[in-house]
C-alpha cells in the first residue's frame, strides 16, 4: 500500500512539477541569462509533446486497468467476433467505444491481449483508434467540414487499419508477434498483473475492485510512460536539428509532397486530437494527397508511439506494421494527386 501511494505521488508531482515548469518558462527566462536558443526550442518542442501525449496516456491506463478488473477472457469471447475477415474489422471501429489516441491506445490493447483478444483485431484497433473516435472525428469535421478530406481520412485510415490486422491474422502464432510479457500473461488469461482469489474477487466490494483497477492503471502508466518520455525526447530531437523547411521546400511534387509529409508526421509526433489542425496550414502549400497521408499515417506511427507498440509487440512485428502502413499511406496518396481532382 505505502508503494502503492508513494508511486501515485510521485507521478502527481511529476505532472505539477512539468505543468509548472511550463507555465513559469517565459518568466525564468527573462529572469535568468539567456539560453541559446536550440536549447530554448529543445525545452519548448519537449514539453509541448511531453504534456500533450501525458493526459491521454493517463487516460489510456485507466482504461487499462478498468479493463484488468472488470473484463474477463469470457466476456472477449463472447461479446467480440472472431472471424479473420471481421475480428479486425471490428477492432478498427473499437476507437467509436474507446476514444483514445496514439498514446492512450497501447495500454488498452495491451490489456485486451492479456484477456484473449484476438491478435488481428489488437492490431486494427490500434492502428485505427487514433483517428476512428468521437473527438478526433470532431476535430476533423471542425478544421476540415464535411468534405472529402473528412471523409477520406476517416475511409483510408478504416481501409488500412483493418487491412494491417487482416495481414497479422495469418500468423500461426501469437507467441511471433507479441513481445514476451504479454504471452506470458496470455498463457493464464484469465489472470491480470493483481489478481484476485476467485472466492475473495466474487464477495469484493466496488470499492476494493475500483482500488485493484486503480493499481493495475498504476503500473500500466509508470511502464508505459518512461517509453512516452524517451519518444518525445527522440521526437524533439528531431524536430529541433532536421530542418523542417528541406521537407517543405518539396510540397508541390505529386510523390515527394507524399513522402514529405509522412516523413514529418512521424518526426512531429503531434496528437491525433489536434493534427488537424496543422495539417490545415499545410493546404495550400502541399498536394490534398500529402495532406491525407499526413492524417492517416502520422496517428498510427509517430517516434513515441512506435516506442510504446515495442512494449507490447516483437521489434519485427513493429516494423512490418510501420512499413506497411508508410506504404500503403504513400499509395494512396500518390494515386490521390494523379488521378483525383480534390
Amino acid at each position: 500500500m505505502s508503494q502503492r501511494l508513494f508511486a501515485i505521488l510521485t507521478l502527481l508531482v511529476l505532472m505539477l512539477g512539468t505543468l509548472a515548469l511550463d507555465i513559469a518558462l517565459p518568466a525564468l527566462r527573462s529572469a535568468s541569462p539567456a539560453l541559446p536558443d536550440a536549447l530554448q526550442t529543445y525545452v519548448t518542442v519537449f514539453l509541448g509533446i511531453f504534456i500533450e501525449a501525458a493526459p491521454f496516456l493517463l487516460m489510456g491506463s485507466v482504461v487499462a486497468g478498468l479493463i484488468a478488473e472488470f473484463i474477463t477472457p469470457d466476456d472477449v469471447a463472447h461479446f467480440f467476433p472472431r472471424s479473420r475477415l471481421t475480428a479486425p474489422l471490428a477492432g478498427a471501429l473499437l476507437g467509436m467505444v474507446f476514444p483514445v489516441c496514439e498514446c492512450g491506445v497501447v495500454p488498452v490493447v495491451r490489456r485486451l491481449y492479456q484477456k484473449g483478444f484476438p491478435t488481428a483485431a489488437g492490431v486494427a484497433f490500434l492502428l485505427g483508434a487514433p483517428v476512428l473516435n468521437p473527438i478526433v472525428i470532431a476535430s476533423t469535421y471542425a478544421a476540415f467540414g464535411l468534405g472529402s478530406v473528412f471523409w477520406g481520412r476517416l475511409a483510408f485510415t478504416l481501409l488500412i487499419a483493418a487491412g494491417v490486422g487482416l495481414v497479422f491474422s495469418a500468423a500461426p502464432s501469437v507467441v511471433r508477434i507479441l513481445a514476451p510479457r504479454p504471452v506470458a500473461s496470455l498463457v493464464d488469461s484469465s489472470a491480470g498483473l493483481h489478481p484476485l482469489p476467485v472466492e475473495v474477487s466474487r464477495r469484493a466490494l466496488l470499492s476494493a475492485r475500483l482500488h485493484s483497477a486503480l493499481s493495475a492503471a498504476t503500473d500500466e502508466l509508470f511502464d508505459m510512460g518512461r517509453y512516452l518520455v524517451i519518444g518525445a525526447l527522440l521526437a524533439t530531437t528531431l524536430q529541433t536539428f532536421v530542418p523542417q523547411q528541406t521537407l517543405l521546400s518539396i510540397g508541390q511534387g505529386q510523390v515527394r509532397s507524399v513522402i514529405a509529409l509522412q516523413v514529418l508526421a512521424f518526426v512531429l509526433s503531434v496528437c491525433s486530437t489536434v493534427d488537424a489542425f496543422l495539417a490545415l496550414s499545410f493546404v495550400n502549400t502541399f498536394t490534398t494527397g500529402a495532406v491525407l497521408a499526413f492524417l492517416v499515417f502520422g496517428p498510427m506511427v509517430d517516434v513515441k508511439s512506435t516506442l510504446l507498440y515495442l512494449n507490447v509487440f516483437r521489434p519485427r512485428a513493429v516494423f512490418y506494421a510501420v512499413a506497411i502502413c508508410f506504404l500503403a499511406s504513400m499509395l494512396i496518396g500518390t494515386f490521390i494527386n494523379l488521378n483525383v481532382a480534390w
